[in-house]
């Protein structure tokens, strides 16, 4: 099928028609037409490279009851993305090249975004000894970044020999930098907030020391590292001067840790700046675990920091860690409420809210390209995605209407659960169309399958 996409907003320039013929931008320019060619009206929408998801919780194989790849793949094209990182903490655990193809396989029939699955570091996520990194990576899910997110790889010398044995095929290790014996029964950020309802404290340090340990291993083996949702001052400062000695280390930040602080845990309805105040939901309460996420909501400083880091570029993309969660597994009491919080369909609308949504802001729209496409398209080796709109290149992008307001309900989003933290809230900037290889899968803010 042929489109012709009308006036869109293109980066960087002036409103242009595409035309998207045999999966690719076939040509840019005004009044554009082709025989039997459908035209979609994109007057006053962004055209954005299809945005790139490196950190996706999809659940299956194993706990289908809070998301299939299938409900996952469609949230993420509602939310403008082309491609996620599917991590690897599913039952089994994704830690050989059978469980990476399933997933792939799921990912390819369900067709709405490309599922590039993650694989384990460690077999079951135990950190003892290395997973089939070598069989994943050349299985047809061709598997280049491995993380056992939800668990740190604690021990420094399996830590070395996994950046050993993925620089061979320019693979790259994903970090969730916790050191899990200063977080043991951890449950909200170490400070006065937790001291104060009486919540075992998660301190900054237990994040900063491994990343600080990874960093000089990274640079003495030559290999690349990723630290997963980075969320304090410190680690900042230890990503920026390790970035200036040329160390081979990416990063990624949460929306959620853009805009949400420990605060909320206490009910309290203020965020990091008042961005929301006139959407939040006031009756928000003390213990409410939606506000539960590993690693823990931090301090307005910690926003402040991560905020200016994502400018700054020492922060290299923005994730989602989209964490779906049963109602039995997240409606409890917050010592028994498994971490997490969806994230696909209001990461745009966040990282919007949070910068700055002027619809005639196109270092905004850099940023964001930058940020949510380009950049996790490269540490994740995702050729076809990530790539502005220009003739010749892959037609994977997405329509954003920067005006537009939305109203988040829970029980519209298209992931099985309803773990949202941003429930009534108003957020700006809706995804309008989602193209993959010329083939829409939203139109007019709807999944096409």
């Amino acid at each position: 099928m042929r489109y012709v996409i009308r006036g869109a907003r293109v980066l960087g320039g002036d409103p242009a028609d595409l035309l998207l013929r045999d999966g690719v931008v076939a040509e840019m320019g005004t009044r554009l037409t082709a025989q039997g060619a459908e035209v979609v009206d994109a007057d006053g929408l962004v055209a954005l490279p299809g945005l790139v998801d490196l950190h996706t919780h999809l659940r299956e194989p194993g706990r289908e009851d809070a998301e299939t790849v299938e409900t996952g793949s469609r949230a993420a094209a509602l939310g403008g993305f082309t491609a996620v990182c599917a991590m690897a903490n599913t039952d089994p655990v994704a830690d050989t090249a059978g469980v990476v193809e399933q997933v792939y396989r799921l990912g390819r029939d369900a067709g709405l975004v490309d599922v590039q699955p993650v694989g384990a570091v460690t077999v079951g996520l135990r950190g003892q000894r290395l997973a089939e990194l070598a069989a994943m990576a050349s299985s047809a899910a061709r598997v280049r970044v491995f993380s056992d997110d939800g668990r740190c790889v604690a021990d420094p010398r399996l830590m070395r020999r996994a950046l050993e044995y993925v620089k061979s095929f320019d693979g790259v290790i994903a970090q969730h930098a916790e050191e899990p014996r200063l977080t043991e029964d951890a449950q909200l950020h170490e400070g006065e907030v937790a001291t104060r309802l009486g919540l075992a404290g998660w301190p900054a340090v237990a994040e900063e020391a491994i990343i600080a340990r990874d960093v000089l291993l990274a640079g003495h083996v030559g290999s690349r590292l990723h630290v997963c949702h980075v969320s304090t001052a410190g680690s900042m400062e230890i990503l920026r001067q390790a970035k200036a000695r040329g160390v081979p280390v990416t990063a990624e930040v949460t929306p959620h840790h853009l805009l949400l602080t420990d605060s909320c845990a206490s009910g309290r309805s203020e965020l990091a700046s008042p961005a929301l105040a006139s959407g939040w939901d006031s009756a928000a309460t003390a213990y409410d675990p939606v506000f539960k996420v590993n690693p823990p909501l931090r301090t307005a400083d910690d926003v402040a920091a991560l905020r200016q880091a994502v400018l700054d570029g020492v922060i290299d993309a923005i994730a989602t860690d989209h964490a779906p969660h049963t109602v039995e597994d997240k409606e409890c009491e917050w010592a028994y409420a498994r971490p997490g919080m969806l994230g696909l369909q209001t990461a745009l609308p966040v990282a919007l809210q949070v910068f700055g949504d002027g619809a005639g802001d196109m270092a905004l729209w850099q940023l964001i390209a930058e940020r949510m496409s380009r950049a996790p398209a490269r540490i994740a080796g995702l050729a076809g995605h990530g790539q502005d709109p220009a003739v010749g290149v892959p037609a994977t992008l997405t329509l954003v209407d920067p005006a537009a307001r939305w109203t988040v309900e829970p029980g519209e989003l298209a992931s099985l659960s309803r773990n949202t933290p941003y429930a009534g809230t108003e957020l700006p900037g809706r995804v309008v169309a989602t193209f993959l290889r010329g083939e829409p899968t939203v139109r007019d803010g709807k999944a096409v399958r």
